[in-house]
């Protein structure tokens, strides 16, 4: 094991975060911290972006630009607690999505992918690895660039290959998806269970080209083995008895398809969702967001979920923005705040350390 450039004490990251994940304690929450900082260790030009990028964090349109802008990650800033300097080769919130045969559409500062299984009888795609495919051919030439670039100096965060519900969505339509729920649901059941068959034939392609010298990978968090962050934004629309049928067979099968994982848990409209989640065994930690206009990750609101949660054995992923946020939750859940997982933005180095040191249990 060894240090890097923009986080020399790794080290002693992949022990903590190895001692988090498996349910150790660390005398406080896992904390991401990160603060703005004078000091350069590289001198890298910022590349001006071209005139027809639109979505600079997705963008098919310039591998140049997405290089120089990946290879800038740990510029700037300064890192601490767990946290680490990433990049990734990412293309949209659904990449499998375009390997499966979407196209991207690029708008002002976002992407979608647009449907194209209009009658599931002639069709449905073949859910199958595709080497050819425009956006795999990308996103792997990429990732092979920050590979070789970023050696010693930061890591990759695997591109949001998405997948279940999500998946089958962007392929389908949301509209026609469910109708399909109540009118063909053995064809939503075949389907489901291909995406998440060849949802494991890019993830390990990706593990391979991404992981670092322990076997440790990154989604939002670095964990000492194979990790992933799985979703259902769709199930906003579907009732707890849909999502138990048609998703938590899939978020079984993925969970136990790796070995740390957490859940991206979009909403309000998600909340009825709750019991289904923490049923499933092998999964380790949920992120709380609460979706557009509504009170931050932290609110005292949202308290109640997050000690259902700790007390069905699961972590927590939440972001805090001031000090006294982070002070209100170790008021509020004492030791058991040691199962969060924190993102902080410190003002300075000053207020890094003062939200670590807060923070200690």
């Amino acid at each position: 094991m060894a240090g890097m450039l923009y986080r020399p004490d790794m080290d002693g990251v992949r022990e903590r975060m190895t001692t988090f994940w498996n349910g150790g304690d660390l005398g406080r929450p896992a904390m991401h911290v990160s603060a703005p900082t004078d000091e350069r260790l590289e001198d890298i030009p910022v590349m001006e972006m071209p005139a027809d990028v639109t979505s600079p964090n997705y963008t098919t349109k310039s591998f140049e630009w997405r290089v120089n802008s990946g290879q800038r990650c740990g510029v700037g800033r300064k890192f601490f607690g767990e946290q680490v300097p990433y990049t990734s080769p990412d293309l949209a919130p659904n990449c499998l999505a375009l390997f499966l045969g979407c196209e991207g559409v690029e708008g002002e500062r976002t992407v979608w992918c647009e449907p194209f299984v209009h009658n599931p009888d002639t069709d449905t795609p073949e859910f199958v690895f595709n080497e050819d495919n425009f956006y795999w051919d990308f996103s792997k030439r990429l990732c092979l660039e920050y590979k070789r670039l970023g050696e010693g100096k930061f890591f990759q965060q695997f591109p949001d290959l998405i997948e279940g519900l999500d998946t089958l969505s962007a392929l389908r339509g949301t509209q026609e998806l469910l109708f399909d729920l109540i009118e063909r649901p053995e064809w939503v059941h075949d389907c489901l269970t291909q995406i998440s068959k060849v949802y494991f034939e890019y993830y390990d392609r990706y593990y391979e080209m991404m992981k670092d010298e322990t076997g440790g990978s990154i989604f939002w968090a670095w964990a000492p083995g194979r990790m992933a962050k799985f979703q259902c934004d769709f199930s906003a629309m579907i009732s707890p008895d849909m999502f138990g049928e048609f998703m938590v067979p899939v978020l079984n099968d993925l969970c136990n398809g790796t070995d740390y994982s957490m859940y991206h848990w979009d909403g309000p409209d998600a909340i009825p969702h709750l019991d289904h989640l923490l049923s499933i065994e092998n999964l380790d930690m949920i992120q709380w967001t609460p979706g557009a206009g509504a009170s931050a990750s932290c609110d005292p609101k949202w308290w109640p979920l997050f000690h259902r949660t700790f007390e069905a054995g699961k972590k927590v992923l939440i972001g805090c923005r001031t000090i006294e946020q982070l002070q209100a939750l170790k008021t509020e859940f004492g030791s058991k705040s040691k199962g969060f997982l924190l993102e902080f933005s410190a003002d300075d180095e000053a207020q890094a350390l003062e939200a670590l040191k807060l923070m200690e249990c």
